[in-house]
């Protein structure tokens, strides 16, 4: 069974073996007690992690307290407690616009401990980290995914559902933060391999679609 940190806005969940909230107070980040999760949007992920028949180990780093924005250092932090806790696939739907020194040291920590690092990124645009470190699987939206598919776009790049599908039985759209999610729980639902390469591998034998998306050529007026 994977053991998988969920570092994202959720606090708590039932059969959470592990969580903690991570602030940047000032110059420094404090561990803290979690609080409700003030969006929703990590609980959402939380339970398509556990639907079904997948199964894990959950730990929950919430680096969003409040419906404000996270930082570098909080999410690195993060990171490391989940490397302490011996978690093996650690998912990160978010991504921050700068990249900071601290939070590229976290996942070079992590991968070089054995962890498979998951985070979302746009389907395009600028990078976004921890997404385009090296050794990052991304993960992203796919509009030709339905739920439980996924599609291999690159090296190390997949795509998932933009859709939180069978959550709660609603159609939310999640964009490239649930196709992450989805990719992750392929992951947990079928690789049993914990080494990155093997897990890439399986997700590309696995995908859908092969390639970018294209769009349909317009018509001829």
């Amino acid at each position: 069974m994977w053991r998988v940190a969920l570092i994202d806005s959720c606090g708590t969940w039932p059969g959470a073996i592990a969580s903690a909230a991570f602030v940047t107070d000032g110059r420094r980040v404090e561990q803290r007690t979690t609080v409700t999760d003030p969006s929703g949007h990590g609980s959402r992920i939380a339970e398509m992690f556990l639907a079904g028949d997948t199964a894990c180990e959950l730990l929950l780093g919430q680096v969003f307290v409040n419906a404000g924005l996270t930082t570098g250092a909080a999410v690195a932090a993060a990171v490391d407690w989940a490397v302490a806790h011996s978690a093996r696939l650690i998912h990160l739907s978010l991504g921050l616009a700068a990249d900071r020194a601290i939070l590229a040291a976290a996942v070079v920590r992590a991968i070089d401990a054995g962890c498979v690092v998951v985070a979302s990124t746009p389907a395009r645009g600028a990078p976004v980290y921890p997404a385009a470190y090296p050794g990052v699987i991304r993960a992203t939206g796919d509009a030709r995914c339905a739920p439980g598919e996924w599609s291999c776009l690159g090296p190390l790049f997949f795509g998932g559902c933009p859709r939180y599908a069978d959550v709660g039985q609603t159609e939310l759209s999640g964009g490239a933060s649930s196709g992450a999610a989805w990719v992750s729980r392929a992951i947990l639902g079928g690789v049993a391999n914990v080494k990155t390469r093997a897990v890439v591998a399986a997700l590309t034998a696995g995908a859908r679609h092969i390639g970018p998306e294209r769009k349909a050529p317009a018509p001829d007026s």
